[in-house]
């Protein structure tokens, strides 16, 4: 049986993270990076494609407390059973350049006997490694080897029954315990002990340190804080590169074969999440995503892609594993992702309105950013007529999606305020023309008069969630009529029973895929904030307070939820409803700020114009 994806906890270190389950089992991990094959596979598998668990002995030990130190990825899980409470805190060391997983058992009363599994797997639970006892200056551990990669474990001794090892521990009132596992390159020595206890000292002091930074704003400061933190925690600390989330193939609809790697950094979705740390004081990590950017594009525009590995790779074919089950026997499992080499005509404009708004901030364009950013919108010039795979990477027939066009137009428009307010030099009167064409042909043709709605794609009757994306980057005003009637067909068409609004309909689309998936939350964040930036502050209150109760207790959120049974669906945790959520806290303080007077006047602001 799987455990619920909302039963996992994340622990990162600015490198990988670690998905621990509520009861104490590390389903999944990749060394040394996001993107790295994984050494713990149960979560798209069994038990004998790899775990670490870490658990007291006796069945009916229950689980009295699960929560991060304050403003940290450090787990604190208190367990009591028949004779005693005990306490295990997990963790990953930060910004000491080793990458390793330390699990601290200590008595609070009586006494508790734990169990530790030990099951390692590499490449994706396929290898079973060659594991070891060996001694040296620090004392026993054990070594797995296999390949390039090795593993080293300190602190228990464990003893081999079949292909895992195991063993025992009591502690008592008082009593303390530390676990390590650390992965090392397998042509080098295994790295040598180290204390737990300043480790610990340090990482959370880093993360708090971190955390300090965001300044409270309203009623929604904890949630905001948390997913900010999530944010940071899946961005790689060496390249500024963020994954939308450190998972793969966790489904969207459970069977089904909507499944994806989601490891790697989308343009789209770092540009978003740039602009959700800007806006709260972050512009160190926004300027490290824009060196990041700057590396990964480098080279012809007609190369550029959607998507990039943590360090800008372009290769990330996509692959089946076919000696997994997947999540709940969702298949396919897949690793990399096809997507990459798909057109999608928006990126290009979510990548500008994010630079954009770095410039507004007073961060300098260099020798490399400005001619860069000139040349994406050369590309987007050249393609300007061409039909795309659209925002939800569609499998199907190319279209003019609505979206698509209208982040084209952002794009010139960012580039004509770049010109007129920032002083740099392009063709103004080239990027004008664009700009002022591209809207008139979204109008023309986005724009269905019988439905009093915006479409999914020129000549079409399909509605699509990311119409709600239109205000945000300026094209028209969030109370703007046009906008108002493609809210209520939104409304209408794509709203839930339980009151969540899908992507669009998949049993309307031809996009390439069998229908069937529960609805993104993102989809349902920017639904506040169009009630918040439309006057519908209530409504909006209403849908945010029911979209965070979807949290877990550690406030993670996956990327689509499940309301009918309760329980997340989609790759877990998802940059994606964490940045969406960051915009709709925004919006509603920001809505609440406003004296009554000035509120009709504010409703047409553009998201550069946000504080």
């Amino acid at each position: 049986m799987h455990s619920p994806i909302e039963d996992y906890a994340l622990v990162s270190d600015l490198h990988t993270g670690a998905l621990i389950s509520r009861r104490g089992s590390v389903d999944w991990l990749c060394f040394p990076r996001f993107d790295s094959p994984s050494v713990f596979t149960k979560l798209l598998g069994t038990e004998d494609h790899g775990r670490w668990l870490l658990a007291p002995v006796e069945e009916e030990a229950e689980v009295i407390g699960r929560a991060y130190i304050d403003s940290t990825f450090v787990l604190q899980t208190r367990w009591r059973t028949s004779t005693g409470e005990v306490l295990v805190t997990d963790f990953m060391p930060v910004e000491d350049r080793r990458a390793s997983l330390v699990r601290r058992v200590e008595g609070i009363s009586g006494s508790v006997t734990m169990r530790e599994e030990l099951q390692l797997r590499f490449e994706y639970g396929d290898v079973v490694p060659w594991v070891r006892k060996a001694h040296d200056d620090d004392g026993p551990m054990l070594l797995a080897i296999a390949g390039p990669n090795a593993l080293m474990h300190r602190g228990n001794p464990l003893r081999p029954k079949g292909h895992r090892h195991e063993g025992t521990l009591t502690v008592t009132a008082g009593q303390r315990l530390d676990i390590e596992l650390a992965w090392f390159p397998s042509h080098r020595t295994a790295p040598r002990s180290q204390e737990a206890a300043p480790c610990l000292e340090s990482t959370i002091a880093y993360w708090q340190a971190w955390a300090s930074n965001y300044e409270p704003q309203g009623e929604y400061d904890d949630t905001v804080k948390r997913s900010l933190l999530v944010l940071r925690a899946l961005t790689h600390e060496d390249t500024g590169g963020i994954v939308a989330a450190p998972t793969t193939s966790l489904p969207e609809h459970f069977g089904g074969a909507r499944n994806w790697d989601y490891r790697f950094c989308w343009l789209r979705d770092a540009a978003l999440t740039l602009e959700a740390m800007m806006t709260h004081g972050y512009q160190e990590e926004a300027l490290e995503w824009r060196n990041w950017l700057l590396r990964a594009v480098a080279g012809d525009p007609e190369d550029l892609q959607i998507m990039y590995g943590l360090a800008g790779e372009r290769r990330l074919p996509e692959t089946i594993l076919s000696h997994l089950p997947g999540y709940r026997d969702s298949l396919p499992v897949r690793i990399g992702n096809g997507a990459v080499n798909q057109y999608q005509a928006d990126v290009v404009g979510e990548v500008i309105v994010a630079l954009e708004k770095l410039r507004c901030y007073g961060v300098t364009e260099d020798h490399f950013s400005w001619p860069l950013q000139r040349a994406l919108l050369g590309f987007a010039e050249n393609h300007l007529h061409d039909k795309d795979h659209g925002i939800w990477e569609m499998r199907g027939d190319l279209k003019h999606f609505t979206h698509s066009r209208v982040m084209m137009w952002a794009a010139f428009d960012c580039a004509v305020r770049a010109v007129e307010d920032h002083g740099l030099d392009g063709p103004l009167e080239q990027w004008v023309a664009l700009r002022d064409e591209l809207h008139a042909e979204v109008m023309e043709r986005g724009f269905n008069e019988e439905l009093n709605s915006f479409t999914q794609a020129y000549g079409e009757e399909q509605l699509d969630a990311s119409l709600l994306q239109l205000p945000q980057v300026g094209f028209l005003a969030y109370d703007d009529p046009k906008m108002l009637g493609t809210v209520a067909a939104l409304e209408k068409n794509l709203l839930t029973d339980e009151g969540l609004l899908l992507r669009y309909r998949t049993d309307e689309s031809d996009d390439g895929l069998e229908p069937g998936e529960h609805p993104f939350l993102a989809c349902s964040f920017w639904l506040v904030e169009q009630y918040a930036r439309s006057g519908r502050e209530e409504e909006a209150r209403a849908l945010m307070d029911r979209l965070i109760g979807f949290a877990n207790e550690l406030g993670l959120l996956s990327e689509e939820y499940d309301a009918e049974a309760r329980t997340m669906v989609g790759n877990y945790p998802q940059a994606f409803s964490h940045l969406t959520l960051v915009r709709a806290a925004d919006a509603i303080h920001y809505a609440a700020a406003l004296q009554p007077s000035s509120l009709a006047g504010a409703l047409g602001v553009t998201a550069l114009e946000q504080p």
